[in-house]
């Protein structure tokens, strides 16, 4: 068994041990984060096949012509327009975002676009966007996104740039 499985398996089990003792002598702080974690667990159950379906579908559906052409390297400020909306209407947040980016970039997708994407995902999807502006009110978000997203753009623009010119090609699955 190699030095990194063992590390993982003493970790899993320091956890684990932690999370039993916890429960057998009362300890409240250990007992919710066992609670927590089943919360996020049964979370993740009921998102992630529906995530799978939907990037697996993205992946099969949409044609790599049609990446070159809206989100390509001549593109333009449209790409990142399109990255934006698509951003916008996903559901399950970077759990579902980060594999869509891989594929996206995997069929030509200008660098930047792909970093533009994942940021507008992590701030302006629809759902998230529309339950803030209820609790804060529409012209907090208003101003947050209007603020945000040029930031995302900026500095999407800048790191794509930088790791282009620095010849950077994504590492292939194993």
């Amino acid at each position: 068994m190699k030095r990194n499985t063992k590390i993982k398996i003493a970790y899993i089990s320091g956890y684990t041990l932690f999370l039993i003792v916890s429960f057998i002598f009362g300890f409240n702080p250990g007992k919710e984060i066992g609670c927590n974690f089943i919360s996020f667990l049964v979370y993740m159950l009921k998102i992630l096949p529906c995530a799978f379906i939907l990037i697996g579908l993205f992946e099969v559906w949409v044609k790599k012509e049609i990446i070159e052409k809206h989100l390509g390297e001549e593109s333009g400020i449209k790409g990142y327009m399109w990255a934006i909306l698509l951003a916008g209407t996903i559901a399950g947040g970077l759990l579902v975002a980060f594999p869509i980016a891989y594929s996206m970039y995997n069929k030509g997708a200008k660098l930047s676009i792909v970093f533009t994407y994942i940021g507008a995902a992590a701030i302006c999807r629809v759902p998230m966007a529309m339950f803030e502006a209820s609790f804060m009110g529409v012209k907090f978000t208003a101003i947050r996104l209007l603020v945000s997203l040029p930031l995302v753009i900026v500095t999407s623009i800048l790191l794509g740039n930088y790791l282009s010119k620095r010849n950077y090609r994504m590492i292939e699955g194993k």
